[in-house]
């Protein structure tokens, strides 16, 4: 019995392609989800540690935020006390007001009155020496007579809410808490970041997300540009 001869089919030159390519493409697309789920992780990791490790600062600069808006509620705390003496007037008598002896002064007062914060300003003329002193809700203002060491010091503490207050402005607080600041800001800068990040991997809500944090941000310039420019 004679058999029907064999007949092959060729296939068309896009089928063949497919068919050469087909092995790369899942292996391009297992190392594409690897690392976008080691990313989701590493972002998701970030989030949640910087969140708690900045918990106390942005709890202190959000409520501290209030209170600084609303400063006029806290007027009352205001303490304020007044000192005079002598003090020797040596340190002082010198023609060339440069010289006047500022470090045996101010460890004097501090010494005798407890003065805190730091050294604001020194102002000497013919007559009178001036130091002022200036911390996180605090001020200490003494003016001395040049010829008798004679001083009239005044200090005025402006309660436990101004201090904060003075701390969140980063006023008079000196260099190194300056540094807080500005690790603080960075922290908070970060967290929000890695917050907005995962939204692009939760697919069913990353249209809604970036339409709420859109809005957000055109409240807040709508808010300025109808209240405040």
């Amino acid at each position: 019995m004679r058999r029907p001869p064999l007949t092959t089919t060729k296939l068309p030159s896009s089928t063949a392609q497919n068919t050469i390519d087909s092995p790369r493409t899942p292996s391009h697309d297992a190392r594409y989800l690897h690392w976008r789920r080691r990313f989701a992780h590493l972002a998701r990791w970030l989030h949640t540690y910087l969140s708690m490790l900045s918990f106390a600062i942005l709890l202190f600069f959000a409520a501290t935020g209030l209170t600084l808006n609303h400063a006029d509620w806290f007027e009352g705390q205001r303490k304020a006390a007044r000192y005079q003496g002598t003090l020797d007037a040596a340190w002082m008598k010198t023609g060339d007001p440069k010289a006047v002896e500022q470090e045996k002064i101010v460890a004097f007062l501090r010494r005798t009155h407890g003065i805190k914060g730091a050294v604001s300003d020194v102002h000497v003329d013919d007559e009178q020496c001036e130091v002022v002193f200036k911390g996180p809700g605090y001020e200490a203002d003494a003016s001395i007579d040049r010829k008798t060491g004679k001083y009239d010091l005044s200090v005025s503490r402006f309660g436990f809410v101004a201090v904060l207050n003075d701390l969140h402005k980063g006023r008079d607080t000196g260099s190194k808490w300056s540094t807080i600041i500005d690790f603080s800001a960075v922290l908070m800068t970060l967290v929000s970041l890695t917050g907005l990040t995962l939204i692009f991997f939760l697919n069913k809500r990353r249209l809604f997300g970036l339409v709420i944090a859109i809005t957000g941000a055109l409240l807040c310039y709508l808010a300025y540009a109808m209240w405040v420019s």
